[in-house]
Formats: structure tokens, sequence, C-alpha cells
């Protein structure tokens, strides 16, 4: 019996989903080898991993056509004996062509919509999407056996839409080997804020830059500001352009991504992490941080209130105002008051965010899908 998982990509450059769910398979595969996990995705030139280690473990790659029709995919689903398929992400053609023979085959499904059905995505390429909507995508949403949404704000955002499915509600997990608590002993020898993520205009960097150039120079002349990824050519120019034209350059850099050894040092090595983003379905960057030891500063857009309640960090309104004021608030504490925060995000991390703490609900929710276990409670059902 396996399970079969359809994402439409898992390159580097693709950010969170990518690694969130190898990760989350690699962990399944392990913790339950009664079972096989089958992933599912479009070649690319620089994916994540050619192949899992475990032999229950298996990944197919596609090459593709028009619009990202992935090549034989549906030949590949249909063979053999698979019990459940799970859909990541939405929009792109591998999840409709993974729902449409699920229920061909009459299998369930599951869909996790990865932040995709919030106000603020759904208002990019409105009319593309809303046609899709229309077209297909609604449809195989609707007739889903789950939705899954990593955080309450999604399920509530899913729930907007008129769908009217179970949504289980499970965040993304981090994989704590990958990201270890920095030494906080250690002498620094910068002060350093890092933003590390997609370099989109969604993730709010010009709040950033606009904030930043508005705090008094005697705060920030000891601070220096890292903002590390990939994005389009042209928007990247564009930043520059700004920082060059407010006269940082000297403080605020923009750098290449980084993975595994090194995207950990960044991490390890910052006083502050900020996304000042305007919409985020879960965010696995910020969890990223807070494992490493790093307080966080992020916005409402996101589903991180915990930052408050855990002490742990800033979860402030969207934009430059809100922004402004909480980067003088945190650039003025002292380095013990940070570190102590930064202790407590690693142990939220520990405590609820762990790549094994997930994969014990996901597979709970397969189980439960499959009518072998009760509802969870992490199941909202209306």
């Amino acid at each position: 019996m396996r399970i079969s998982h359809v994402i439409g990509s898992i390159d580097n450059n693709k950010g969170g989903p990518s690694r969130s769910v190898t990760q989350l398979l690699a962990v399944l595969g392990k913790s339950y080898p009664n079972l096989k996990f089958h992933l599912h995705t479009a070649e690319s030139q620089n994916p994540i991993l050619q192949q899992f280690e475990l032999k229950n473990l298996h990944l197919f790659f596609y090459k593709t056509k028009s619009l990202g029709k992935l090549i034989d995919l549906e030949k590949s689903l249909c063979h053999g004996t698979t019990i459940l398929y799970h859909g990541q992400t939405i929009w792109d053609l591998p999840m409709h062509q993974m729902a449409k023979m699920a229920r061909k085959l009459n299998v369930p499904y599951i869909i996790t919509p990865r932040g995709m059905l919030e106000p603020w995505s759904l208002q990019q390429r409105k009319f593309k999407k809303m046609l899709a909507l229309r077209l297909y995508q609604f449809k195989d949403l609707q007739r889903a056996a789950c939705l899954h949404a990593t955080a309450p704000m999604e399920a509530e955002s899913i729930r907007a839409l008129g769908l009217k499915n179970p949504i289980a509600v499970i965040p993304n997990g981090v994989h704590l080997e990958d990201f270890k608590l920095k030494d906080f002993n250690k002498v620094k020898t910068s002060n350093k804020i890092l933003f590390l993520s997609r370099i989109h205009p969604k993730k709010g960097i010009e709040l950033l830059i606009e904030a930043w150039s508005h705090l008094p120079a005697n705060l920030t002349m000891a601070w220096e500001i890292d903002i590390i990824g990939n994005g389009e050519h042209a928007y990247i120019e564009q930043l520059q352009s700004s920082i060059y034209q407010k006269g940082l350059s000297k403080s605020i850099k923009i750098s290449p991504p980084v993975y595994g050894k090194e995207k950990m040092e960044v991490y390890q090595q910052a006083n502050l992490f900020v996304l000042p983003t305007y919409s985020e379905n879960f965010g696995i960057v910020i969890a990223e941080a807070l494992a490493c030891g790093t307080p966080v500063i992020t916005t409402h857009g996101t589903p991180w209130q915990e930052l408050e309640t855990q002490k742990c960090g800033w979860w402030i309104p969207t934009g430059e105002d809100a922004l402004r004021a909480t980067l003088e608030q945190a650039l003025a504490l002292p380095q013990k008051e940070l570190d102590l925060m930064g202790k407590n995000g690693r142990q939220l991390i520990e405590n609820k965010y762990s790549m094994q703490a997930v994969a014990e609900q996901m597979y709970e929710l397969y189980q439960w899908i499959l009518k072998k276990k009760e509802q969870p409670d992490f199941v909202r059902v209306n």
C-alpha cells in the first residue's frame, strides 16, 4: 500500500514547500516503514534531492509540456495500489491531474493549498485565478476528502470561499537536526538583522528598507541588514537602486540564496530575523530562525501570534510605521534580552513544530481519512 504525493517542483528556488514536503516524507518514511510513499514532481535544474535514502520512499521526475502539465503523470498515478493521494499547492496543473485521476479511481485525496487561497494571494493575477477556480480548481478542492491548512488563519480563509470540506490544521515542521541552537556565549563581531526568503514584492522588503532609512543614525550605525534569497533580476535591481538612493549601501546588502550548513550559520549569526511580509500561510523561515535561537519580527500577515505569547519576538501590523517602531525598540534592547527571546523561540519549536510531531499528526490524518481511526482533534468539520 502506498500514499502518493504530488508537487509542482522541489527545486531549491521554489521556497518553503519544496523543503517542507521532502523533509516531511523523509520522517514519515522512517517512522512508518510499513507504508510506501511516492513523490511525483517536475524535472528541474536544481532539485533539493535526486532520490530518497529509504527504501519505502520513491521520487519520480517528469518532463513538462504546455502550461506545466506533467507528461505521463496520470499513467504513473494509476499504476499500483495507491490508497491515498496528497496534492501540495494549487493552481499548478499537476494538482488537477492528480485530483482528476483520484476521482476516476475512486481514491480519496487531500489538497494542501499552502497559502494560495489567502486574500492577498488571490488578488495577484486575479483574472487567471478566478478563471482557474471556475474551470477546475474549485471542483478539485470541493471534492477533496480533506483540505490541509498550516494555521487557523489559513483555515478561515478556506472557509470564506465557501468550501465545506473537513480541514486539518497541521503546521509545517522543522527538522531540528538541520537547525542547531546558536552558541549564546560566542562573541559577536557585528550586529546583524537577517531577511532570508524569496525576494518577492509579497515579502515586504521595501517596507524594511524604508523603515531602516528613517531610524536614527546613532541607533543603526552598529547594525547591518543581510537580505538573502533568490528572485527576479529586475526586482532585485529595483531594490538595489532604492538602497543606493537612500544612502544605505553600507548597511544593507543583498546576497544570493544559501543552503544547508551555510543557511543554518546565517540564522545563528543574526541578532534578529525580520520578515515584513504581506501574506504568509505559515512562514517556514520564521520557524527555522526560532529553531536556531534568533528572535523574530514579522507581521499579522503570518499566523505567528505565538511570537508575542511565548516571548520570542514581535507580531506586528503590516506597514512601515509599525516596523520602524518595532525595530527601534528591538535595537535598543540589551543582547541578553534578545538571547532570552531566542531561547524561548527554540523551546517553542521543540514543543510544537518539530518535524516528528508534524509527521505523527499527518499520519493520524491519513488513518482517519482511510477510516482506520477516529477524527483527530485538529480536524475541523464545520
